[in-house]
Parts: structure tokens; C-alpha cells; sequence
């Protein structure tokens, strides 16, 4: 079976019940999530060998995210235990032509004050076939940039593949922070996923990479989307054909689409037929709530045969 390693940031998200603001809970729903959490534990519901890496304290919510994480199928063995609290995110759920909005509450979170000795990257990516960050993970910190390139680096040596959801965020660095801190990563990368505006702010017009991926996204409403994915290597471009998506909780799209791509990848699919099961990846998650794809290869591979392209909740 396939090994696929990711390491990140999982994060207990709050949300205000249906689509009321902020202002108007009396009371949160609650799940767990992380860019590349999200990735590992669709990866599981594919029937990869799913490994997801962090670290977090040693208290009752985070034993609530790993044993969610476990419930999915993910290794979680290797997460480290330590600091003082987990990272926790809120979300305002948009609809109409309000936009869904989200507030952080993850300074000083577990990850953020991690060490690099307490990965030991050789024994947690050792027969790996693939590595897996995003660009948030750097972002946390210098420190959490270097145990990420540690994670990298150990990842190419080991030979495996290694891709990176670029993901940038405003709220967590400038543009001149992620461009000085991923130019550095940059060599490492084999699939780098991005879109065209930020791979250029962030690597500059010259920047290539072996394969380049992106979800190409359209509409004004917070209830319905246009969503497609293209997938470059070399100099040809393969689109994925277009979903119209009624839309349940978009957090995690991008990630669903990662991960659609990767099992893609490990499995040796047709340019084409890769950025099409990806983009149904994508698409068939913003039906599902949470941040997880909950969705095994048949459930994906009936959207990519589907009829007209439409995903309904």
C-alpha cells in the first residue's frame, strides 16, 4: 500500500449554527480541521496509507481531534504531545452575497512553539512514497519553517515525492516573508498547487515547477459556485471539465482537491484523468459539512462520470 506523510497545523473550528452570524450564536458547532490534515484523511477514505504529523497538548481536546483523525482511517502515531493549547478558528458560514468571514485564535498553539527535535523526520517519512505541506505551515513561525524544511529535505532524500498547497494567507505573513521563506522550499517541490496570481507573487514570473495544479473558481454567491481544476506539466495545460456547485461548507474544497490529485498521482492516472477526479474531489467536498471529504474512490469517480456536471447537496 502507498504512504503518504503530511504534516500541519489541526485546528478545533467553531461555527455559529446554519448560516447566523457571529452576533447571533447562542451556541457553536464543532469540528476539527487543517489544510493538511484535511488531505490525510481523505487520502484514508481512498485507502491510502495516510500518516498525518503535528503536535499538540497533552489535554482532552486534542485527544478529541486525534481520535476523530482515527475514526477516518489516519495514522496519527506520530504526532507529538506538548505546549499549551490547541489552535482554534472561527467561521461565519456566508450566504446570498454575504460572504462566509473567519477569525483566528491560534497564536501560541501547539505547532507554533514546536521544536525541531521533537520530529524525527528519518523514522516518520522512512518508506514514504510522498510528502505533503502546505504554505500555511511555514507561516506559523521561523521555527515551524525550519522543522518543515527539515521534513522536506528528509522527504526528497528518502525519495519521495514531495507537494505543497501554497495556500498563502494574508493573515499569517507578507508577501515578502513567504517569498524569502518558500524560496527556500522551492527546489524540493515536485507538484507545486497554486493559483497563478499568488505562484507569481509568492515565486516570481519565473518559477516552474515539474507539475503545477490549481481549482479555477467562479460566481458572486456564497450558496453557488462555478469549480473546475487545471493541472500543467511541461507546457500543456489539462482542464478539468466545470461543475456548478450548490454549495453546504466550502471549507476544504482546495484540500479535497490535493489530496484527489496525489491518490491520482500514486496511482498512475492519465494527466486528463487525474485533474478530472481531483476537480470531482473538490467539488463532491463542498456538498459535505466539515472539513473532510467523506467520500470513498467509487463516490468520486460516479461525479467524474455524472451527468451534466451539477453537484447538489
Amino acid at each position: 500500500m502507498m504512504r503518504v506523510v503530511t504534516f500541519g497545523e489541526i485546528m478545533l473550528r467553531l461555527s455559529p449554527p446554519a448560516n447566523t452570524r457571529f452576533s447571533q450564536a447562542q451556541s457553536y458547532d464543532a469540528h476539527y480541521g487543517g489544510s493538511e490534515s484535511n488531505v490525510a484523511a481523505a487520502l484514508a477514505q481512498f485507502g491510502v496509507d495516510a500518516r498525518f504529523v503535528t503536535r499538540l497538548p497533552d489535554n482532552d481536546i486534542s485527544d478529541g481531534a486525534v481520535a476523530g483523525l482515527r475514526a477516518l482511517g489516519v495514522d496519527t502515531s506520530e504526532i507529538a504531545r506538548g505546549g499549551e493549547r490547541v489552535g482554534v478558528y472561527y467561521l461565519e458560514r456566508g450566504a446570498g452575497q454575504r460572504p462566509s468571514r473567519v477569525i483566528y485564535d491560534r497564536k501560541n498553539s501547539a505547532i507554533a512553539t514546536a521544536s525541531r527535535d521533537n520530529f524525527d523526520w528519518k523514522r516518520i517519512i522512512g518508506g514514504a512514497d510522498w510528502f505533503h505541506f502546505s504554505g500555511i505551515t511555514p507561516a506559523l513561525g521561523e521555527n515551524v519553517a525550519e522543522i518543515a524544511l527539515d521534513a522536506v529535505t528528509c522527504a526528497k532524500r528518502c525519495g519521495a515525492t514531495v507537494s505543497c498547497d501554497l495556500n498563502y494567507r494574508t493573515a499569517l505573513w507578507s508577501i515578502g516573508d513567504a517569498r524569502r521563506v518558500m524560496a527556500r522550499f522551492a527546489p524540493h517541490i515536485d507538484i507545486m498547487i497554486a493559483n497563478e496570481t499568488q505562484l507569481r507573487d509568492v515565486f516570481g514570473d519565473d518559477a516552474h515547477f515539474p507539475i503545477a495544479a490549481t481549482t479555477v473558481r467562479g460566481g458572486s454567491s456564497a450558496d453557488e459556485n462555478d469549480f473546475a481544476g487545471e493541472l500543467r506539466i511541461g507546457g500543456t495545460v489539462y482542464r478539468s471539465r466545470g461543475y456548478r456547485l450548490s454549495i453546504v461548507d466550502r471549507i476544504g474544497g482546495g484540500d479535497a482537491f490535493a489530496a484527489g490529485l496525489i491518490y491520482a498521482q500514486l496511482n498512475g492516472y492519465a494527466p486528463q484523468d487525474a485533474v478530472e477526479f481531483a476537480a470531482a474531489a473538490g467539488a463532491l467536498k463542498h456538498t459535505i459539512d466539515g472539513d473532510v471529504l467523506l467520500a470513498n474512490v467509487s463516490e468520486v469517480e460516479a461525479v467524474v462520470d455524472g451527468g451534466d456536471g451539477r453537484v447538489d447537496r
